[in-house]
């Protein structure tokens, strides 16, 4: 029972949803009837000099015909004439009639008619033009009105409609009662005569009658009743089992609980876990319980409003909620469907055009393909320049084709969206042209040992916005493309491989030791240094005599450029080792010493076991005596 109850409970929330969609409906036809009434009003006034003259006519043909009917039979002459304005006559009326057709078949397009309405709110047939005092309007409602008494005779038959000829017009009568009288405008409006107009009425309204009789005879009115429960029994069972269902899988989900539901993990990442899995699960249950029930509610009442013959419109209106879309989209999709194979065809192009540039950047960066000025490490960034520019004459190339491209909301997006890039994206426009300048001035690539500015490392990323650089002791380092090119740059690596690389230290070594014993001694230490090169060999240079000691520069040549932290350490060393085991004081940083009395620089471990520091000397002269 409470199945039932819940489900005329949707049952009426749907109906007075409906509602107000269908005086919305009868509100929009109402204004349109308004505008019509002025349309046809135009109509009768430009024709009432017509109907006037039609009227004349008429009278003049009467008047003919009697003189016609008055005359002997000898009188010859007298007939012809007025047999012959009586021909004339039917000429102007069928002109009349010609030139009303035509005025009438322009109207068509503009004019829409009023509505006589049936039993159930059902349009039997449209009523365009006035007749008499009733214009087009009154008329439609006036014989509605009839129409609708006609259910109240008992003995009302599909014969009891009679059609009577009256001078202008057809009549549909019942006894004495007149229903609705057709005119030649009526028939010309549907393009028949007034006899055949009126004969076509007459089986309508009478079809309509004995449809409405039949369909509320208590027998009826009992099979209807009967079949509505019936929907609404079938309606509340498929409820009640759907959510004895989803009880059902309701409990399955907690059960499952740590055994078949375990989370969702991607990769390394846990997604859901347990809890929040069956969180989610027990959510998608009940959403789609409530969707199904009410897919059962809006199939069952489109049913059960076309069993009652009053409500069958409301059936229509609720099934087409969804088939117009439905047949909207549809309809869309077959209109725009050579727009999309025209896409679809080209993108395979553009695919096959996008694979044929990488294939040629695979080939120049093997090597098996070359290009006369054109380096192997420029391959990917033009192929990956290439692609954007292939990317942005792919977009122009299928905008047009794109559904709503033309619609005022689509290139005022478009607009927006290219405001905000070019706006917002100012700075980085600039790093990306300096990206593009540096890749193809080839200043450095990846792996190579640089100095940009204040920052030494090995380059490790090359992007369109940033260089990154690990300097010596593992940070790293981006710096804008923009102040890369702003920067001097150092590269260490460019040459190293083939020329090698120059390494260099400064010693400073005081006057009293001989230059030839300082530079073999630094020469020794170089030679002795891992990486160092004995080929070149290394060189020492006196770059200056200062007041306390002289300065020599120990060079020599390297093809890891990227050790050089190591190398100089290793270099110092032996330097040191050199110097010491020779008796070579190394006066850097500034030293000072008096050479008797005082001990020597050099650490002990290299002095003899018996070395002492040296006594002062002390000269004494005689003057001459005094």
């Amino acid at each position: 029972m409470r199945t039932i109850l819940s489900v005329c409970l949707c049952l009426g929330i749907i109906i007075f949803s409906v509602l107000p969609a269908v005086a919305q409906q009868d509100s929009s036809r109402r204004n349109n009837d308004s505008l019509n009434a002025v349309i046809l009003h135009d109509f009768n006034v430009k024709f009432a000099g017509i109907e006037q003259q039609k009227v004349a006519d008429s009278i003049k043909q009467m008047e003919i015909k009697e003189m016609l009917n008055s005359l002997k039979t000898q009188d010859y002459l007298k007939k012809d004439e007025l047999e012959k304005q009586l021909r004339e006559l039917k000429d102007n009326e069928a002109k009349r009639i010609s030139l009303k057709k035509v005025q009438i078949d322009s109207m068509r397009s503009t004019a829409k008619a009023f509505p006589v309405e049936g039993f159930f709110n059902d349009t039997l047939f449209l009523i365009y033009s006035k007749l008499g005092s009733f214009s087009a309007s009154d008329r439609g409602k006036a014989i509605s009105d009839r129409i609708h008494k006609l259910a109240d005779h008992f003995w009302f038959r599909s014969d009891s409609l009679k059609i009577v000829e009256i001078e202008g017009t057809s009549d549909i009568v019942i006894g004495e009662t007149i229903i609705m009288s057709i005119s030649e405008n009526d028939a010309i409006w549907q393009n028949s005569t007034k006899h055949e107009l009126a004969k076509r009425y007459q089986k309508l309204i009478s079809d309509a009658v004995m449809k409405y009789k039949e369909e509320t005879s208590f027998m009826t009115l009992a099979k209807e009743v009967g079949l509505a429960l019936l929907v609404l029994l079938i309606a509340g069972g498929l409820i009640f089992y759907t959510r004895k269902l989803f009880r059902w899988t309701e409990g399955v989900i907690h059960r499952q609980e740590g055994k078949r539901i375990k989370g969702i993990k991607i990769k390394s990442y846990t997604l859901f876990d347990v809890k929040r899995q069956v969180k989610v699960l027990l959510v998608a249950n009940t959403t789609l319980k409530w969707i199904i029930f009410l897919f059962i509610v809006y199939a069952a009442l489109p049913v059960l409003f076309g069993i009652f013959p009053w409500t069958k419109n409301l059936a229509d209106v609720l099934f087409g909620y969804i088939l117009n879309p439905v047949k909207k989209i549809a309809l869309a999709f077959w209109d725009y469907f050579p727009n999309l194979i025209t896409i679809v065809v080209i993108l395979i192009v553009f695919r096959y055009v996008t694979k044929g540039v990488h294939f040629i950047k695979t080939e120049i960066e093997k090597g098996n393909l070359q290009i006369p000025g054109f380096y192997t490490d420029w391959a990917n960034p033009t192929y990956q320049i290439v692609r954007i520019l292939l990317f942005a004459f792919l977009i122009v190339v299928l905008f047009p084709y794109l559904p709503g491209s033309d619609s005022p909301v689509f290139k005022g997006v478009s607009v927006f969206l290219g405001f905000l890039f070019t706006f917002g994206s100012a700075g980085s426009l600039s790093n990306i042209i300096a990206g593009l300048i540096l890749t193809y001035m080839r200043l450095f690539k990846i792996g190579d040992r640089v100095k940009i500015g204040e920052v030494v490392g090995d380059v490790i990323e090359k992007s369109l916005l940033v260089t990154r650089i690990r300097t010596i002791k593992n940070e790293v380092i981006s710096i804008p493309n923009s102040t890369v090119m702003n920067s001097h740059t150092v590269n260490y690596s460019s040459d190293a491989p083939d020329k090698g690389l120059i390494i260099h230290t400064t010693v400073t070594i005081g006057y009293d030791v001989p230059w030839r014993d300082i530079h073999q001694a630094l020469m020794d230490a170089a030679l002795k240094t891992e990486l160092i090169l004995h080929e070149p060999a290394p060189f020492v240079l006196q770059t200056s005599l200062d007041d306390f000691y002289v300065s020599y520069q120990i060079n020599g040549y390297i093809k890891e450029p990227n050790k050089q932290a190591t190398i100089y350490s290793s270099l110092h060393q032996n330097i040191q080792d050199v110097c010491n085991e020779r008796g070579i004081e190394i006066l850097s940083p500034h030293y000072r010493s008096e050479r008797d009395g005082n001990m020597t620089s050099i650490p002990a471990s290299y002095l003899p076991k018996d070395y002492q520091a040296p006594s002062f000397k002390i000269n004494v002269s005689k003057g001459p005596a005094e």
